[in-house]
């Protein structure tokens, strides 16, 4: 059976694993293409878009996929609404492999907001010296609230430079350490945080160095779903795949 992997996430790398050398499926995996240097998996990997829906539906036809399972991030909302319309028309199953989100306890501050608009709004009764761990796609909402100090973490710069008085930008890629983000935050006097809620361990550390030094967090929740049956974990996929 061939089957395609919408990937770019240690979810979608996981499942490459547990597909490598399958002896019945046949599994190539696609990435977007946003990072300079993607950590590629251990399956034949296409880089780039497809080019919209009539893209898509052409690859799924003529490559003889089916299955997808639909492993993006869970703010690539329109690649999974694609692959969704997708998937619909061509008759194709879809899977969505993504990260639980994570939810606030005890001590967090949490601030919930629909998007970066709202996020950047909601900035603007917080304290100065704000950490954007956004990634490097929509750092120019924040140029609507110009007066405070932003550092930036991503793991590629954005493009274009963001038109800010007073930023500083950190290349990184998580998994981050707890004591690294307490001294992270320690080290720029970080008084509040905006995030995604992306879900996963890779980057949840700055999450807790936020709840321990009573840092308030500026969160930007998911997208909405698109009807897709969801599962959390590759091994679920993968079984998933195998009953088809």
């Amino acid at each position: 059976m061939k089957a395609l992997i919408l990937g770019g996430t240690t979810e979608a790398t996981a499942l490459a694993r547990l597909l490598s050398g399958h002896p019945r499926i046949d599994a190539t995996v696609s990435l977007a293409g946003r990072t300079k240097q993607p950590v590629l998996p251990p399956l034949p990997t296409r880089i780039g878009g497809f080019g919209g829906v009539d893209g898509l539906v052409a690859h799924l036809v003529e490559s003889g996929i089916e299955a997808v399972v639909d492993a993006t991030h869970p703010f690539a909302d329109q690649i999974s609404a694609n692959a969704a319309a997708v998937c619909a028309r061509v008759g194709v199953p879809l899977l969505v492999l993504t990260r639980k989100p994570w939810q606030p306890g005890e001590g967090d501050r949490w601030i919930g907001v629909p998007d970066m608009a709202a996020a950047a709004e909601a900035l603007r009764p917080l304290g100065g010296n704000v950490f954007l761990t956004i990634g490097r796609q929509e750092v120019a909402a924040f140029e609507a609230v110009p007066d405070k100090r932003y550092l930036i973490r991503a793991v590629d710069p954005p493009e274009p430079a963001p038109s800010l008085p007073d930023y500083r930008l950190i290349l990184d890629r998580g998994p981050f350490t707890l004591e690294g983000e307490c001294a992270l935050l320690e080290k720029h006097r970080v008084d509040v945080i905006v995030s995604k809620n992306s879900g996963g361990t890779a980057t949840e550390a700055k999450l807790e160095a936020a709840r321990r030094r009573g840092i308030p967090v500026v969160m930007v929740e998911r997208p909405p779903g698109n009807g897709v049956a969801e599962v959390h974990s590759a091994e679920t996929a993968l079984e998933w795949l195998e009953a088809r």
